[in-house]
């Protein structure tokens, strides 16, 4: 969705948001289009409508706005604990900064969770599913801070921190110190919380959001946990070391009524910002984090009080007491010595095939940074990474099309198939992303530092018409591929080697279960 379409409805976000639908559901809302501009004997106390909207369809925006942040935060999240790790990080750290990098892909495994989950809200209510982001989305509405691809850092967990914490959360000095740093970098950032406050009201209403929008019949095509949640829960899988315990735990929720669908907005906003209960949230995680990077990068150890000033008013003083990181002091050396916990990697790394077509990046986002790889070996990773996220995006979007499970008669379904499909691209990308954080960024500057996975994307992920020309979509992508890892086999090191032949083995069965479907010889039922 792109920024412009999302102002355009809503408006400035320091006002109230815009009333829509029927007067007998809604909230007290900004005059956009009011009865007094219609008709100049309306009183003043008329009500205010936007009028391009009907109730569904404003959910609609509003889960395709929470659908684009959920998928911004998730790519952001991956990137920063990617660029975790290193020789530059002294060995005594090395074990937390490992943990560190466990905790944010767990994090950013449960916000894929999210968005799958909001793609089942989406097919509840008959309306498109929504996988688009903008590559970086500047000073949009409900957005929490301008989209940028960069290494972890206090400055990038202080805005996670802030995007993830409640809303009312003060925070004492802790949190005014984050506040500092957040208001440092973009001027009007945003809480996840506010969207979720927006949405869920909204769904509840039965007078503003009808039952007839419910759709029940679309339970056997939506995601689940059987299907997608993969012993993701309470941390039984999700990280290589075992620790740390509780992450991630990837909420998968199928829906076919309103309580349904408002019980899963709940839980990932819960998820997200909790300030109660026995699992850490996103915020609580992120800012453990913060802390004690905040320690070990030389500041300062927080001090018992500090940490109790920024208790959330929600969470009991015990609860909070317990979640208290423990100090690393112990690790710090006799004479500090300057280091990063993350590589020295590429803020908003991008491809081009031509970039004298192509309109400077910076011009168009507003002044922020960009780096262009210009590596011939890293160029070619990095369209390999483009290839395969439009390839994850894609079976996504073709898994809510599907019906019949993952097996039938001990044969894998279409359905079955898509949905491993969707996993080894997620293996994918880890290992591609993982190859790019130690690729040059540049042919001629070794200084420029590394890469790291572009993310961009593709010109449309819009879904073709007719079951067989989207087993046709995923045969084009899977021949692109093809080609990227054909010309890395002549120039990658034999080290990667083994790596490619077995991506490509891999996109052989897939390709040959592409032919067998268009060819006829899989029961149609099972599609």
């Amino acid at each position: 969705m792109r920024s412009a379409q999302i102002r355009r409805h809503l408006g400035a976000m320091n006002k109230p948001l815009p009333q829509t639908g029927s007067p007998k559901g809604l909230m007290a809302g900004v005059k956009m289009l009011s009865a007094e501009a219609i008709s100049p004997t309306a009183t003043s106390h008329a009500t205010s409508f936007n009028l391009e909207f009907s109730p569904r369809d404003y959910v609609t925006y509003l889960l395709s706005i929470d659908a684009e942040i959920e998928h911004c935060l998730m790519v952001q999240y991956l990137y920063g604990a990617y660029s975790l790790g290193g020789p530059q990080v002294p060995e005594a750290y090395r074990d937390i900064v490992r943990d560190w990098q466990e905790v944010i892909l767990g994090i950013a495994k449960e916000e894929m969770g999210h968005l799958i989950s909001v793609q089942n809200s989406l097919r509840l209510i008959g309306s498109p599913l929504h996988m688009e982001r903008e590559d970086y989305p500047w000073d949009v509405p409900f957005y929490p801070f301008p989209f940028a691809l960069e290494p972890l850092t206090l400055d990038s967990l202080a805005k996670y921190v802030f995007a993830e914490s409640p809303v009312d959360w003060d925070g004492g000095a802790l949190g005014k110190e984050i506040r500092a740093r957040v208001h440092a970098q973009t001027d009007d950032p945003h809480q996840v919380s506010e969207l979720f406050n927006t949405l869920i009201p909204l769904v509840q209403d039965p007078d503003y959001l009808p039952d007839t929008v419910f759709q029940a019949n679309t339970y056997p095509a939506q995601a689940n946990w059987a299907e997608w949640g993969r012993g993701y829960q309470g941390g039984n899988r999700g990280n290589s070391s075992g620790q740390p315990r509780q992450t991630p735990d990837v909420l998968v929720v199928p829906q076919t009524c309103r309580d349904d669908m408002v019980s899963a907005l709940q839980a990932i906003a819960y998820q997200g910002e909790a300030t109660t209960g026995s699992t850490k949230s996103h915020f609580v995680r992120f800012l453990r984090i913060y802390i004690e990077m905040r320690e070990l990068l030389g500041l300062e150890t927080l001090t018992d009080l500090e940490w109790s000033e920024a208790r959330p008013a929600d969470y009991t003083t015990d609860g909070w007491q317990k979640l208290q990181p423990a100090s690393k002091a112990g690790l710090l050396r006799s004479t500090f010595v300057p280091w990063s916990p993350s590589r020295k990697v590429a803020i908003n790394p991008y491809v081009s095939l031509d970039p004298d077509l192509e309109p400077e990046l910076e011009s168009q986002n507003g002044g922020a940074q960009t780096s262009r790889i210009t590596h011939p070996e890293s160029i070619l990773w990095a369209q390999l990474h483009n290839v395969r996220y439009r390839m994850l995006l894609t079976y996504l979007i073709h898994s809510f099309t599907l019906f019949g499970g993952l097996n039938a008669a001990g044969a894998i379904t279409p359905r079955g198939a898509i949905v491993n499909g969707s996993f080894g691209e997620m293996y994918n990308l880890r290992a591609i992303s993982e190859i790019l954080m130690q690729s040059p960024l540049s042919a001629k500057d070794a200084s420029a530092g590394f890469a790291g996975p572009p993310f961009q994307m593709p010109y449309t992920l819009n879904s073709p018409l007719g079951e067989a020309n989207r087993w046709r979509g995923h045969l084009d992508l899977l021949a692109a591929a093809d080609s990227l890892v054909k010309a890395l086999l002549h120039i990658a090191p034999p080290s990667r080697h083994i790596y490619l032949t077995s991506m490509r083995e891999a996109d052989q069965n897939m390709r040959a279960l592409a032919l067998r479907i268009l060819s006829g010889s899989i029961d149609a039922a099972l599609i």
